[in-house]
C-alpha cells in the first residue's frame, strides 16, 4: 500500500512471494512501477489506499511503507487490512514518527551561527492534518500520537509482534557523516503486528 516505483513489490517476489499487488494513487510513480518492473506475478492498480477492497483473507502480507501519514482515515484502513488478511497474516507498516510529525515546519531549532541545537516537539497530543513541505512539494500529512497509532490497531483485533525507531548504524553514519543528527531524535516508526 503506497507502493510508489514498486521496490517493495519486486522485493517481495525476491523473497519468493507467488504474487505482489502494489497499490498507489500517483499515477506517475505508478507509471515508473510499470516501467523498471518486468514480472508477470506484479500488479499494480491506481487507488487511494482508503479505497482498498480485497477479498477477505486475501494476502499473507500487507506492506506500507512511509506512507500512513498521508492517510487521514488511518482507523478505516487498519480495519481493511486485518479483513484482507488470511488468520496469521502480517501486517508491516512504516510511518515518520510522531515526534518528527507533531510540528508542520519538521525542521531543527538553530542557533544565530546555524548550528543545529535541538528539534522541536509542539503540539504533540493535537493529532490531524498537518501543511507540510517534502521535496519542495506542498503536502498534507496527518499526525497520530504513537497510543492512536498502536491502540488502533489492537483495537482492529492485530496483536503486535514488533516495534522499531530505527536510526542510522555506526557504519553509515562512518560513510555520511550529516547523518549523525538522525540519531538524536526518532525519524520513523516501524511495526510489524499480526492477525490471530
Amino acid at each position: 500500500m503506497g507502493c510508489g516505483f514498486g521496490w517493495h513489490c519486486r522485493y517481495a517476489r525476491e523473497q519468493q512471494a507467488a504474487a505482489v499487488v502494489g497499490v498507489d494513487i500517483s499515477e506517475k510513480m505508478l507509471e515508473r512501477a510499470r516501467n523498471t518492473t518486468h514480472d508477470p506475478a506484479i500488479t499494480y492498480i491506481q487507488q487511494a489506499i482508503e479505497d482498498i477492497d480485497f477479498t477477505a483473507d486475501s494476502f499473507d502480507v500487507v506492506i506500507s511503507s512511509l506512507a500512513l501519514h498521508y492517510v487521514a482515515a488511518y482507523e478505516v484502513v487498519c480495519h481493511k487490512v486485518y479483513d484482507c488478511l488470511k488468520s496469521g497474516g502480517t501486517f508491516a507498516l512504516s510511518v515518520e514518527h510522531p515526534v518528527f510529525t507533531a510540528n508542520a515546519a519538521q525542521d531543527w531549532y538553530y542557533d544565530a551561527q546555524g548550528t543545529r541545537l535541538h528539534w522541536p516537539v509542539d503540539r504533540y497530543q493535537a493529532e490531524g492534518l498537518r501543511k507540510t513541505r517534502f521535496l519542495d512539494t506542498d503536502v498534507i500529512k496527518y499526525h497520530r500520537t504513537v497510543a492512536t497509532l498502536l491502540n488502533t490497531l489492537l483495537a482492529v483485533g492485530f496483536s503486535i509482534r514488533h516495534i522499531s525507531e530505527p536510526q542510522p548504524s555506526p557504519e553509515i553514519i562512518e560513510q555520511y557523516p550529516e547523518m549523525r543528527d538522525e540519531t538524536r531524535r526518532p525519524i520513523f516508526l516501524m511495526m510489524s503486528v499480526v492477525k490471530p
